[in-house]
């Protein structure tokens, strides 16, 4: 019998292990999940080793459980560069105590289902460039000690509900766009508006009700009305940079606050308003009768009509798509999370029409390029310029709301670019039906560096062409970096990335840079034939991320690739790098590396390329110059004049004559 029992109990300790680590995988392991998937650039790898099959998650990067192993207490992944959106599925890791993701590059909304995080003790999302109102399900956090919300671009009023974190030490709201008041106590402006959502009245409390806040930090927001009362006890550096009443001079300006509407008075408030309604009385009382009835026929087809208008722009609003995008689709495809669209983002680019472009590109038959992701169109617009129209190869049913609002930022990402070397990004079409999604650009004529260099155009550029088009590419370079607020770079910087006008202007085209969102795996490197050998384009991302040390190195690649007229990978002749180490730092040999076909050249170029060369290719990217100085470096040591040129080559005239 004792056998029997101790079999029993046996199976008992394995059943409730069982059953523990089954739920550890099927609700805490899928949410982290959700969340990685969430993240569509992971520089630095940290997530990486978040392997889905592995149940227990107490090993992953950033991740802390508790001492019995069976819980997620804390997710810590700041200052990570980061980009995503933050997974409502996070809301159903019931034990976390502190999610600690600031200083990313993180967008969308805070998740409703974050106030599910009954023991949450603190939520630290600062330093990201996240939009919408703050939930007032945030209000639920009851253990909540620490609160950090700013530096992002977080809109509408502070909800009330802020009150009932009774524990609350730190809040931290500063450098946002939250409008209205600072809610205080139980005042009647958001008593009533409430009161029918809450069996309670307990929850109808503000700030005041936090009685262990230490820190607070509003400012450099629009509040408005003046600082409570009971929260007089901050500094004044704690609300500076509103909209508030007192005479604070590091308050808004008038003009950034806007004027702001009178406050209401009540009936019988105002004494000097009495006789008027007196007065208003006796009139309609001394009226002629059928004066009266006309008045009475007349307000009331009056009254008809704008209640006619009103349904009918009620309905015009309905049928318009909405701004809410799935955020997935589930099996049965018929549960939404929502995604906010920051409506402000895309006003001022051009939107193009599907059938606009259909006709500008001869009913998309003229394709210039293609990938597995997409299809490039030349065209030309109606009375405007040559065109070149990416069209994104992506299903609808794959298409969710990450993707959307990835695409709507992007768009305005590249809409600011403006410079002569860089690609002019003129617009752009989003349709439903058919689905659509295309980024249209303007045509550089002279097709790619690429094409120049490895079909057989090589041979008629001259040094002095391309001392100039490396010396374009650097202007670009260096505006994208130094002059931008924040930097853009390239996402595969190559010669198939370098555009050429019709006087061999090189423009820098990000075409690829959407692409990490569409697909999450490495991707393939396209293959290129050149006199039998299969040379491979390496994908400028793999080793390096999308920053401006990768694109330094890449840079350095770019000129090799100019002045060898070698592709930088080869399967026959291996890495252009490599090969080229050995030339780099050796004047005798340094030669070796310009194209045979180039017949005269400027050694005291080539030795200028060769320094800037081995500058941008240093295995240490805190160790490679900025493109600021590789800029004025190659400016003020390469010559290209023509009488350089002249004087260079007995053909030049010739070459001069035919470029002209």
């Amino acid at each position: 019998m004792r056998s029997y029992t101790s079999v029993e109990l046996l199976f008992i300790v394995y059943g409730v292990l069982f059953v523990t680590c089954d739920a550890f995988s099927t609700n805490e392991v899928w949410a982290l999940k959700t969340f990685k998937e969430a993240i569509y650039e992971d520089p630095h790898l940290v997530l990486s080793n978040w392997n889905s099959l592995d149940a227990d998650p107490c090993d992953w990067s950033g991740i802390s459980c508790s001492v019995t192993r069976d819980h997620v207490i804390k997710i810590n992944l700041s200052g990570l560069s980061l980009k995503g959106f933050l997974a409502p599925e996070l809301g159903q890791i019931t034990y976390l105590q502190e999610l600690i993701l600031h200083g990313n590059y993180l967008i969308g909304i805070i998740p409703k289902e974050f106030g599910m995080l009954k023991h949450l003790e603190v939520l630290d999302l600062g330093m990201n460039q996240i939009t919408g109102p703050i939930p007032p399900e945030i209000g639920n956090l009851t253990n909540a000690v620490k609160i950090n919300l700013q530096s992002n671009g977080l809109t509408g009023r502070l909800p009330p509900e802020f009150g009932n974190l009774k524990y609350l030490q730190e809040l931290r709201l500063d450098r946002n766009r939250l409008q209205g008041t600072v809610p205080a106590g139980s005042s009647p402006d958001f008593t009533e508006n409430i009161r029918g959502m809450y069996a309670s009245s307990t929850n109808l409390t503000g700030l005041c009700r936090s009685s262990q806040l230490k820190v607070a930090d509003f400012s450099y927001n629009f509040f408005v009305g003046s600082i409570p009362k009971c929260l007089g006890y901050l500094p004044s550096t704690s609300f500076q940079g509103n909209c508030l009443r007192n005479r604070d001079p590091k308050q808004r300006s008038t003009m950034l606050c806007g004027s702001t509407p009178p406050a209401r008075t009540q009936s019988g408030g105002n004494p000097k308003h009495r006789p008027a309604d007196d007065v208003s009385k006796h009139q309609a009382a001394s009226k002629p009768s059928w004066l009266l009835a006309l008045e009475i026929v007349t307000g009331t087809m009056v009254g008809s009509l704008f209640l006619i208008a009103l349904l009918t722009a009620f309905q015009r609003c309905n049928s318009k798509p909405s701004l809410i995008i799935p955020w997935k689709k589930s099996a049965s495809e018929k549960e939404h999370m929502t995604v906010f669209i920051e409506p402000e983002i895309l006003k001022n680019v051009v939107r193009y029409g599907k059938q606009d472009l259909e006709v500008a590109c001869e009913d998309f038959s003229n394709i210039i390029g293609s990938s597995p992701d997409s299809f490039v169109y030349k065209g030309n617009m109606k009375g405007g310029p040559e065109i070149a129209v990416i069209s994104l190869c992506i299903k609808e049913e794959h298409w969710t709301g990450y993707l959307e609002l990835y695409f709507q930022r992007e768009v305005a990402d590249l809409a600011r670019l403006n410079h002569e070397n860089t690609g002019k990004l003129l617009g752009y079409c989003r349709e439903s039906a058919p689905f659509t999604r295309m980024l249209v650009f303007e045509y550089a004529s002279n097709g790619t560096l690429y094409e120049h260099l490895h079909y057989g155009e090589g041979c008629q550029f001259s040094w002095t062409r391309r001392m100039k088009i490396i010396l374009g590419i650097a202007r670009g370079l260096k505006y994208l970096h130094t002059e931008l607020e924040p930097a853009f770079t390239i996402s595969e910087l190559n010669s198939s990335s370098v555009y050429l006008t019709d006087d061999f202007s090189p423009k820098l085209v990000d075409f690829e840079s959407w692409k990490s969102i569409l697909s999450r795996s490495e991707k393939n490197s396209g293959t290129i034939g050149s006199q039998g050998a299969i040379c491979i384009l390496p994908n400028s991302l793999e080793a390096r991320h999308q920053d401006v040390q990768g694109n330094v190195y890449s840079f350095g690649v770019l000129l090799l690739e100019i002045i060898s007229g070698r592709p930088p990978y080869c399967k026959e002749k291996g890495d252009l790098v490599d090969w080229a180490k050995e030339y780099l730092e050796m004047p005798e040999v340094m030669s070796y590396v310009v194209d045979p076909e180039i017949k005269h050249f400027r050694y005291e170029d080539l030795e200028v390329i060769c320094e800037v060369v081995s500058l941008c290719i240093q295995p240490e990217p805190s160790k490679r110059p900025s493109m600021q100085e590789l800029s004025a470096t190659l400016e003020s040591k390469i010559d290209t004049s023509i009488s350089i040129e002249l004087k260079a080559s007995s053909l030049a005239w010739a070459e001069l004559a035919l470029s002209s």
